[in-house]
């Protein structure tokens, strides 16, 4: 909870960070606070000590999706499956064409879909996440995200691209 605002707030640690990575992380955080879209989760604000990291984001009080579908005794129907889908596919545009710098997220799954508590879908855990520079679409990287949710180019070695 912050105490300024009484408002609950979700922090994430991160783990195994090196100092070198400095301005990196910076230059991240920096665009990522400016990602302003509502399906995707708010970054409020970071803090940065040392190789200490904290990234404090908006609360989420229904959880993952993964948690939505499969541990939740009722699940949900074809109409709201339909409105997370197209949540989700509001907030992927909003990444690849709409916000000033193109961001591929490179590991959409059900655990970095989170509800709020309207039921909105919202993208999380930009931790994998590839910056585009400006007229950049497409770019090459080593494989990051979850077996079975990565795109099936980056396995024949092929760049990765906004669509």
């Amino acid at each position: 909870i912050l105490s300024s605002s009484q408002k609950v707030v979700a922090v994430k640690r991160l783990e195994n960070m090196v100092k070198e990575g400095e301005n990196e992380f910076q230059n991240e955080m920096t665009t990522i606070g400016r990602t302003h879209h509502r399906n995707l989760v708010r970054l409020l604000g970071y803090c940065h000590e040392g190789t200490n990291r904290l990234l404090v984001y908006e609360y989420m009080s229904n959880g993952s999706l993964a948690d939505f579908l499969f541990k939740y005794e009722r699940h949900p129907n074809w109409d709201e499956r339909v409105g997370i889908a197209l949540h989700i596919a509001r907030g992927i545009l909003y990444l690849h064409e709409e916000c000033e710098t193109q961001i591929i997220h490179c590991d959409i799954k059900p655990q970095n879909i989170l509800i709020d508590e309207y039921r909105c879908a919202k993208i999380a855990d930009f931790g994998l996440a590839k910056l585009l520079k400006p007229n950049q679409s497409m770019t090459s990287t080593g494989i990051r995200g979850t077996r079975g949710y990565v795109a099936p180019e980056w396995h024949q070695n092929m760049p990765i691209t906004v669509k």
